[in-house]
């Protein structure tokens, strides 16, 4: 008898700690799908591969080319509070400048977080100058150079090229990119430059 309750004192114990521990790994689970992948580390391992199906690599080129993309826009912004002479055209960099940086900052956390190098400031750049819309070293000094009207009119020109490069590079985000979030950026790209590089082309023929 003494034997017999003993034994099922034990089955009961090790019955119990092994509900305990199918318990403690379902909420585990939970909890990681609930935060979109971007858990604590202690999560990162369950949470991965549910993270890398959601993004593809048309999404981290997308991320890869537009970061540099928008640092050199914000650069040429940078430029016009003290070259700029009309004041539509310094709203319009101060606009672009706003809009761009956190973009940047966005872009560098998907990247990061999807387990990818954030392009360096300035290496990638000159890689990608001529492409894309980006400006030449040649362009860029070209603007730094200038003033006044002669600014502004560089500045929409470069800047209308640069603008339909990013469009272009958002359009084939939105055909082969998987990531949600991505692509709703992609599609804010899209609207938002199109209706400045309709703006611009207004000022321009105004002048």
């Amino acid at each position: 008898m003494k034997k017999n309750l003993i034994r099922r004192t034990a089955l009961v114990v090790t019955a119990g700690a092994a509900s305990l521990v199918l318990a403690a790994c379902g909420s585990s689970g939970d909890t990681s799908g609930g935060h979109d992948g971007h858990g604590s580390s202690s999560s990162a391992s369950s949470s991965a591969p549910a993270s890398q199906g959601r993004h593809n690599a048309a999404d981290v080129a997308f991320a890869k080319g537009m970061i540099p993309h928008h640092r050199q826009a914000v650069e040429m912004a940078d430029l016009a509070p003290g070259r700029a002479e009309a004041t539509e055209v310094k709203k319009l960099a101060d606009q672009i400048k706003m809009a761009q940086d956190p973009e940047i900052k966005t872009l560098s956390g998907w990247l990061t977080s999807w387990g990818e190098q954030v392009p360096a400031e300035g290496a990638m750049d000159h890689s990608m100058h001529g492409t894309g819309g980006m400006m030449t070293p040649e362009e860029m000094d070209s603007l730094k150079q200038a003033s006044g009207k002669a600014f502004d009119t560089a500045f929409m020109e470069m800047m209308i090229q640069h603008h339909e490069g990013a469009v272009a590079m958002a359009q084939t985000e939105k055909a082969d990119g998987a990531f949600p979030d991505t692509q709703k950026m992609a599609d804010a790209i899209i609207t938002s430059q199109t209706a400045e590089i309709a703006r611009m082309n207004g000022l321009l023929g105004k002048s």
